[in-house]
């Protein structure tokens, strides 16, 4: 205990515990509406198209997060103009997937930098993450969250019931656009904790666990978020007290309780 006690006095410890809790609360929500809408695929394709933007970001010198930022909004925007087709496109946006990967392993190639910066970019350095960083991510996901609830009901709305939606006046182009923008933000956040490889985890784990047992929205949306601050902050405090990878203990632990909440909604429908 005195080790874990000495190890929230560092400053590195208390900037990745601030942006885990940003992370988790931005990528839980935002992940709630990707689990409605059955736009998993298109998440997982932003955060390979993020690791070009970081890539390239890498390469002129850039921060990795404004990167992402540019290369992820940019696509959000293109895959939202899809808007309720956007499950039909798959193929095209695997096609835009595999070119943004190739890119990415291109700009990786030709970075003459320090070596870390690579792995970084992959599975994600949130002991590496600045103050300068904190205050960015902060500003993003007060942003994020803000613009979510301006249209959260209208996504909802849109979300379960698309052709009642679309048929009572609402644009659901434009809803799939700002919607798909939001994601974008919070895959480039999620990036910072576990890295482009691995950004599901974040995204799409917590809401997933949360809706095999709760269908309530809001209640289910709470839920998610306090299950992921939860696990990154377990994650992290192994991490240190380990000496083993963050990305590791948070997807075990995400792992471990989605196999738990499996196991129980299993014997509880058999009853």
């Amino acid at each position: 205990m005195d080790t874990l006690t000495s190890y929230l006095g560092y400053d590195f410890v208390q900037h990745a515990l601030a942006a885990g809790t940003l992370s988790a609360i931005l990528g839980a929500v935002v992940g709630y509406f990707v689990v409605l809408r059955n736009v998993n695929f298109a998440a997982h394709a932003l955060s390979h198209i993020g690791f070009t933007g970081a890539a390239a970001a890498a390469l002129l010198g850039w921060n990795p997060l404004q990167g992402m930022l540019l290369f992820t909004v940019a696509a959000g925007l293109g895959i939202g103009v899809s808007g309720d087709r956007l499950q039909r496109s798959d193929m095209a946006i695997g096609m835009v997937l595999t070119m943004a990967l190739g890119l990415g392993t291109l700009f990786l190639s030709l970075y003459r930098g320090y070596a870390g910066q690579t792995q970084a970019i992959l599975f994600g350095d949130i002991f590496g993450v600045s103050a300068g960083q904190i205050g960015e991510m902060i500003v993003l996901s007060l942003l994020s969250l803000a613009a979510l609830a301006l249209f959260a009901r209208k996504l909802l709305f849109a979300s379960i019931q698309p052709r009642l939606a679309e048929a009572r006046g609402l644009a659901l182009t434009a809803i799939s656009i700002a919607f798909m923008v939001v994601l974008a933000f919070s895959v480039s956040l999620a990036s910072q904790i576990v890295g482009v490889l691995l950004v599901f985890t974040l995204v799409i784990a917590p809401a997933g666990i949360v809706l095999r047992f709760c269908r309530s929205f809001w209640r289910g949306v709470l839920m998610a978020v306090a299950l992921s601050v939860a696990v990154v902050w377990v994650g992290i405090l192994l991490a240190c007290v380990t000496n083993r990878p963050v990305t590791f203990w948070i997807t075990a632990i995400f792992f471990a309780v989605y196999l738990v909440v499996e196991a129980w909604c299993r014997v509880v429908r058999r009853e």
